[in-house]
């Protein structure tokens, strides 16, 4: 469970760290959904260039040396529920290095999720020696397969739902490599070249990478995490019992199911109130000026008309004095 634990504050980590990179990383010319020049393949080239995406690489990868350490210890459904922990990293780490303030509602969202995936956690029981077969090696490479080319497609996706869509597409690779892990049972290089496992786990980690770049660009770092989570949980978690034999403790299936919809529930919360901050801070800036501007038109005006009577008193007073010397004049 140490690796468990080790690896969900790397992956936190470097999720903060990433889109730190991707938004510095964006074109000038991009809308904020990834459409820019080159679309998310130039965009992913561009981020790679920043020492703090290369970071969360580095951290990515101890991240998945810890993973690959708990799975073969763990039920898959007990190593997700520990990853969820995450959540609560990527939320501290945000607040420290993107200054975005989580509002109540976000912060119990948080919360929701962890506690959620917490009764997962306790629920588990031994993990399973049920062997894979040819068939689930083949479905979880075309899964992989799917995820790319939804990655490939994310670019041009917009709405308040993105980032918690295409995290939760992100968490679907990520899953793939769970489960693959498990379905690889010899590291010998020929069993590793005829294993299909072994390309559903290269082709689902980099679509994954992919998808989460994307949703990092722009958007709520939390919500795509919180749905990259349940992404990378949920389905592993069904493949694990259903086909690999993992099994919850007994008499506590209750406890796992509601912790299954806890955490939907919270991440659900997170999608539809995470907003992007500085689009948020660019709105209040311009409601602002633009709540000035009445002000200073009203100032001008009132100045305009205490100039305009100045002028009239004092034609008025050269009038009656151009009157008075004609009236002496005449006498």
């Amino acid at each position: 469970m140490m690796c468990a634990l080790g690896a969900a504050v790397c992956f936190g980590t470097a999720t903060v760290l990433q889109a730190v990179a991707t938004r510095a990383a964006s074109a000038p010319g991009d809308d904020g959904a990834g459409a820019g020049p080159g679309g998310q393949t130039a965009l992913l080239l561009r981020a790679v260039r920043q020492w703090r995406y290369l970071a969360g690489l580095a951290l990515d990868g101890l991240g998945f040396v810890f993973q690959i350490a708990a799975l073969r210890s763990l039920p898959i459904y007990a190593v997700g529920a520990a990853l969820a922990s995450s959540l609560a990293v990527t939320a501290v780490v945000a607040a420290r290095l993107l200054r975005v303030r989580l509002n109540g509602m976000e912060w119990g969202a948080v919360g929701v999720v962890c506690a959620g995936l917490a009764m997962l956690g306790l629920a588990s029981g031994a993990e399973g020696h049920r062997p894979g077969t040819d068939t689930l090696r083949y479905v979880t490479l075309g899964v992989a397969v799917a995820v790319l080319l939804l990655g490939l497609g994310a670019g041009r996706w917009t709405g308040p739902g993105r980032s918690a869509a295409l995290g939760l597409g992100a968490g679907f690779g990520f899953g793939v490599v769970e489960v693959s892990v498990r379905l690889i049972d010899s590291v010998t290089p020929s069993a590793l070249l005829t294993n299909p496992a072994t390309y559903a786990l290269l082709v689902g980690g980099g679509a994954a990478f992919l998808l989460l770049t994307s949703a990092l660009e722009r958007g709520s770092v939390t919500a795509a995490t919180a749905g990259m989570v349940i992404g990378e949980t949920l389905g592993p978690a069904a493949v694990g019992v259903i086909w690999l034999g993992d099994r919850t403790r007994e008499g506590l299936t209750w406890l796992a199911v509601l912790g299954f919809a806890v955490a939907v529930t919270g991440a659900l919360a997170l999608a539809r109130f995470g907003e992007a901050p500085t689009a948020t801070g660019a709105m209040d800036m311009g409601s602002s000026e633009k709540s000035k501007d009445p002000e200073r038109q009203r100032g001008a005006d009132a100045g305009g008309s205490e100039r305009q009577r100045g002028a009239d008193a004092e034609g008025s007073g050269r009038q009656r004095g151009a009157d008075a010397e004609g009236s002496d004049r005449g006498r």
